[in-house]
């Protein structure tokens, strides 16, 4: 087999591939097999048809056209190992010759992976804010531990923020009942803003036995666009009675004897979490510095198909349109540069990597780890999850070289985070930190 391949633009080419006939052999015997077991011709058992009996009842054309579009995916996959070429986007096929003197001769147009120079990682550089701990956030942490062990107790006021509401709940759409949003007896803290929007709005300031109705459109589902309203019965205000903040609190919530020595722990706990956020900081403007760095001319035929295909159902404003094209051009972008990484460092995911990154994506759809896998098999996207991995860790491989420093100018020494030293018992659970509690290298 031979191949030449001719540049269009930096990420198109045109390869032209020629395949003896000799090679269309094992093609041609599929095709036979293929049809001899899907024709039905008097005499002759299905599968057991003489070639020259397909070839007349048939004919040998389409026989031929069978092989050929057998043969021409695995000739050009030949043809891009060989001239060392990654394919992006669908191929535009013309056969061009096909007869058994002269064989196969095939052109095919196609997006692939255009050169581009990578960066020197060292170069880089990205400021991250400061890991400083205040004592507004330790003693917020501590409020937030004291509130686990306070009291609710009934106040007869209006509602406010903080307050601990007992709510009956339900929904109607021009008289049709919306079950999604009937509750009863249902305990919500006013402004955590956890409900259907409009609900803390509605509910603040209303006392116990008071009714409050609200407007509420969904932009998804069963009601979406449909105008619901919903009626909110507060059956009861509670407030959190705290306990003091002293020895005896401290013994009651924690190890430690005395309030200052907790409040010293929180704080130590705090810094943890801040060295975490500054690595996950770090890491996003890492990426952002490559981003900004690479100069790439991406495969524009590739980019207006993705965007046709989202569209092809007619939905979505040239607004939605605009956002979904630049959200399709950065992140090819970033795979582009993310590949050719992982391809120069020869950067590999083994299997603990590939778990790893599965339990994590399972708990995100809330399914069990074996059953996320599964679907993957099923769906012939385990490569992908291979490649998101390995894409990862190309990023953190980049982090460990990159310079960097917070806000104040001091440097930030990232390899513990990157490591994994710092795990999730780290942190204990009592303390609402608002972390990423995804593993670091598997997260992109």
């Amino acid at each position: 087999m031979k191949s030449a391949v001719e540049n269009i633009s930096p990420s198109r080419v045109k390869i032209t591939v020629e395949m003896p006939f000799a090679d269309l052999q094992p093609s041609l015997d599929s095709a036979y097999a293929r049809i001899g077991a899907q024709v039905n011709i008097p005499g002759f058992r299905k599968g057991k048809i003489p070639t020259r009996i397909i070839d007349q009842r048939v004919g040998r054309g389409a026989v031929l056209e069978e092989a050929v579009n057998d043969a021409i995916p695995s000739g050009l996959a030949q043809a891009l190992i060989e001239n060392e070429i990654v394919q992006l986007g669908r191929p535009e096929v013309d056969v061009t010759t096909l007869d058994e003197e002269a064989g196969l001769v095939f052109t095919a147009e196609l997006d692939v992976r255009p050169e581009f120079e990578l960066p020197k990682f060292s170069d880089l550089k990205v400021v991250v804010d400061n890991a400083e701990v205040t004592t507004d956030q330790v003693e917020e942490q501590l409020t937030g531990l004291r509130g686990r062990f306070g009291a609710l107790i009934e106040v007869s006021r209006a509602a406010k923020d903080g307050d601990v509401l007992l709510v009956n709940l339900s929904g109607d759409h021009e008289g049709q009942e919306v079950e999604e949003l009937a509750a009863t007896a249902f305990s919500y803290e006013l402004g955590s803003d956890d409900m259907v929007p409009g609900f803390d709005d509605a509910v603040r300031g209303a006392k116990a036995d008071e009714v409050r109705h609200f407007l509420f459109t969904p932009t998804a589902g069963q009601w979406a666009d449909k105008a619901i309203t919903v009626e909110v019965t507060v059956t009861a205000v509670r407030e959190r009675e705290l306990p003091a903040a002293d020895d005896q609190f401290a013994q009651l919530a924690s190890e430690f004897d005395t309030i200052g020595e907790l409040r010293e722990d929180i704080r130590t706990r705090l810094g943890r979490v801040r060295l975490i956020e500054q690595a996950y900081q770090a890491r996003d403007l890492t990426h952002d510095a490559l981003m900004e760095a690479v100069k790439i001319d991406l495969p524009e035929r590739t980019i207006q198909d993705e965007i046709d295909a989202h569209f092809d159902d007619g939905h979505g404003d040239d607004a939605h349109r605009t956002e979904f094209e630049t959200n399709t051009r950065s992140g090819l972008k970033s795979r582009l540069i993310l590949d050719k990484i992982a391809e120069t460092e020869d950067l590999q995911v083994n299997d603990a990597e590939l778990s790893q990154w599965l339990v994590q994506e399972a708990q995100r759809y809330n399914m069990a780890p074996d059953q996320f896998a599964d679907q993957l098999v099923q769906s012939g996207q385990v490569q992908g999850a291979v490649s998101e991995v390995r894409r990862a860790k190309a990023l953190a491989h980049v982090l460990e070289s990159v310079a960097v420093v917070d806000k104040s100018g001091n440097k930030i020494d990232l390899e513990s985070v990157l490591r994994g030293d710092q795990s999730d018992e780290d942190f204990d659970a009592e303390f609402d930190a608002d972390s990423d509690e995804e593993n670091f290298e598997a997260d992109e």
